[in-house]
């Protein structure tokens, strides 16, 4: 098969979709047993399982559509009640998700057809189905076979307005011929509830000598007491239906309970007799039947007359009440009301966007350069339509930026498959617990960070979580629980990754250490260092080697991707407890708000998020390291020493207070330029390795400013001050006090 260039980009779309479709799968199977509305998620995969075998149907991809048929089937059975949820279909079901998206995957591959060896592995698959699909049979209700205590009754409306259902039967002149005994069908019925009267109908008996003892003449009128969808009570007449009249009136004391059903039922209908169906209001054999007399209907009528509704038809004919199709009618409305909010979205391919804010970067910079040169020229006219132009950017870059914004959730959700697999394989008893996944964070950042999410889901349920035999020892639930929580604080995202496991037991890490030379004997290590040692490189605790872990690799990679992204990692420990990864990571890898500094010639930006407040230097802190702000001991960090810069010290120094995870620094500066929107740009591999510094800028005058790591400088900064307590005890009783 051969595509050309508009029928490639519609194969390259139904790729894209079908993942994500395939990706919201897998999240609702995971869900499935423990999910408060099963019927939604059914529903729900249904539709994902349809939409992809409809768009493979468009391709010509008979492989997809074949083995997603099959699925299909099984599905909805699944909603019809006929198949219950359980373990072991999530089993099977969850394989076929894969196999899915494996086929798909071939597909964007160029593979058109089906490889061997995934044409196997689906049989094998279709064949599991095929088994839970046959096992129904076994689940027939029993018929019983007493006589039902019959007495008759004047009326349907007094029927349903005693809360009980009214069942019109007039068999078909051949039921006896074709084996059906009336009488039968009655019997089975009371399987479904208690038939409380039955009025037998001979009118159209004929006189003894024109009567046909093969011909059926007989109809009922049963009331019938019953808890039971309208779907079962037709279902018992299914083999007679074809060529009987059925109607079958829902109690009025239910009409308030199918309109909340409406009103519950996913927004997947347009059509009002689907609507209708899906809440157990109407039967299909009855909608079929709706349908065939408004086709007739419309047919006879003549051009001047209107066109029958299929509401009137079905109020007409008595088989469902006005105000339920009131209901459904306001249904349908909100259905296409959100349709048309869903057709308003597009698709923009990710290329697309990084090239946007590429150019936003650019014109920042360039906006920058125009606004420098009207203040040179002190030319206010100038200045003013630069600094419009400037806002006008400013509201470009923050829409753009927008675009590129993703709840993290997303890849929260494909822990779930791991939790699963990975603590069956471990013989764990874990359960996964998602919070803050609507936290928006970059797309750049979601991309990268999957993996080391990856390696700290594992390690927690390998080394973190106990056995269940050692936790009903300690005391613990015999199921381990793993948090996976994510939130904003100050322009960054913190996800964090916690176990109520055994925690972090620093004699052994700190006895691993020095058994491999990482530190000596004698050092002295705080709890926060000792914690640390476990990201060294090779650096392992596990007795022995296991398929997820103990080589002692993972955790240095975590920190170095981590790093990459200009974040840092905290841990939070306590014997017994369980222990908390912390991540902090940029809201975006693009373009942030900055706050431009000087010292000497060189200018720095510092984040703004980061910034808490500015001051001049004190007089006596020209000669000390730290000063008393307000009570709270703040350490100094001269950018001046720390970058080397040999220029003459200015009359009047600042300093910049900054805060990152709860810890406080001031960045000794020369000079104060104000906030300045920067375009991060990458340092170079050559410079990837110096500390403190989280990439550079370009000013609008041309010159590059560095871009601090406040998280960094906070690091060099609790180091200098564990130096200076123990080189000048006098300063205890001040910290000690706050």
């Amino acid at each position: 098969m051969s595509f050309d260039s508009e029928m490639q980009a519609a194969l390259e779309t139904f790729v894209a979709e079908s993942r994500d479709l395939l990706q919201d799968m897998e999240e609702l199977l995971l869900n499935l047993e423990h999910s408060d509305s099963p019927a939604d998620a059914v529903n729900a995969i249904f539709r994902a399982a349809h939409t992809i075998k409809g768009s493979a149907g468009l391709f010509g991809i008979d492989h997809i559509v074949k083995f997603t048929h099959t699925l299909e089937s099984l599905l909805d059975q699944m909603r019809d009640g006929e198949i219950q949820v359980s373990s072991g279909l999530i089993a099977v079901l969850l394989p076929c998700r894969d196999h899915l998206m494996a086929l798909i995957d071939g597909i964007a591959a160029g593979r058109l057809q089906d490889p061997p060896e995934l044409a196997e592995h689906g049989a094998e698959l279709q064949h599991a189905l095929q088994q839970f699909m046959d096992g129904k049979a076994g689940a027939n209700a029993h018929v019983a076979e007493h006589q039902p205590d019959i007495q008759p009754i004047a009326g349907a409306q007094a029927a349903v307005d005693s809360g009980n259902w009214y069942l019109s039967l007039r068999f078909g002149p051949d039921c006896l011929r074709n084996g059906m005994d009336p009488l039968s069908f009655i019997r089975y019925l009371s399987t479904v509830g208690d038939v409380v009267h039955l009025s037998t109908i001979i009118t159209a008996v004929p006189e003894l000598p024109q009567m046909d003892a093969e011909t059926c003449y007989l109809g009922f009128e049963i009331v019938l007491k019953s808890a039971a969808t309208k779907e079962a009570i037709e279902s018992v007449f299914e083999f007679v239906r074809d060529d009987s009249t059925i109607r079958i009136i829902a109690p009025n004391s239910r009409v308030d309970e199918y309109i909340e059903i409406i009103k519950g039922l996913s927004e997947d209908h347009e059509m009002l007799g689907e609507i209708l169906v899906k809440s157990g209001v109407l039967t299909r054999h009855e909608l079929e039947s709706c349908l065939q007399k408004q086709s007739r209907q419309r047919e006879q009528s003549h051009g001047g007359q209107k066109n029958p509704h299929i509401g009137e038809i079905l109020v007409r004919e008595e088989l469902i009440q006005a105000p339920l199709v009131d209901a459904a009618l306001h249904k349908q409305q909100q259905v296409k009301e959100q349709k048309a909010r869903e057709r308003q979205s597009i698709r923009v391919d990710a290329e697309r966007l990084d090239k946007l804010i590429d150019l936003v970067g650019e014109l920042v910079i360039a906006g920058a350069g125009a606004n420098l040169r009207a203040s040179k020229l002190h030319d206010e006219s100038m200045t003013e339509a630069t600094s419009e132009v400037m806002r006008l950017v400013e509201e470009v870059r923050d829409s753009a930026l927008q675009l590129r914004m993703v709840p993290i959730g997303t890849t929260f959700s494909r822990f779930q498959r791991v939790v699963r697999d990975v603590s069956l394989e471990l013989g764990k008893d874990i359960v996964l617990d998602i919070t803050g996944g609507e936290t928006e964070v970059d797309k750049s950042v979601v991309e990268k960070i999957g993996d080391p999410l990856m390696h700290l889901v594992r390690n927690s349920m390998d080394h973190g979580i106990e056995p269940v035999a050692v936790r009903e020892a300690r005391g613990k639930p015999a199921q381990g629980t793993l948090k996976l929580h994510a939130y904003h604080e100050s322009g960054s995202i913190v996800i964090e990754v916690s176990d109520d496991g055994g925690g972090l037991n620093k004699d052994k890490i700190l006895a691993r250490a020095i058994e491999r030379g990482l530190i000596e004997r004698d050092t002295v290590l705080s709890e926060k260092e000792i914690f640390e040692l476990i990201f060294e490189p090779g650096f392992s605790t596990a007795e022995q080697v296991s398929s997820l872990s103990g080589r002692g690799v993972g955790m240095d990679v975590v920190k170095k991707n981590v790093q990459s992204l200009r974040g840092v990692i905290e841990i939070d420990s306590e014997m017994g407890v369980g222990t908390t990864m912390r991540l902090r990571l940029p809201l975006t890898l693009a373009i942030i708000d900055g706050f431009l500094v000087e010292v000497g010639e060189s200018a720095f930006v510092v984040p703004l998020d980061h910034v808490i407040e500015c001051l001049e230097l004190p007089q006596d802190g020209l000669q000390q390291d730290y000063m008393d702000l307000r009570g709270e001991v703040l350490p100094y960090i001269r950018l001046r020493q720390l970058f080397d810069i040999q220029m003459p010290l200015p009359r009047r120094q600042n300093v910049v207070v900054v805060g990152y995870g709860g810890e406080k620094a001031g960045l000794v500066v020369d000079r104060l330029m104000g906030e300045f929107q920067t375009v991060i740009k990458p340092l170079g591999r050559l410079f990837q390795h110096v500390q403190g510094i989280g990439g550079s800028t370009i000013l609008g005058s041309g010159q590059v400013a560095l871009i601090l790591s406040v998280a960094a400088m906070l690091q060099h900064s609790k180091k200098q001050e564990q130096q200076f307590l123990q080189s000048s005890p006098a300063a205890l009783p001040l910290i000690r006090e706050n």
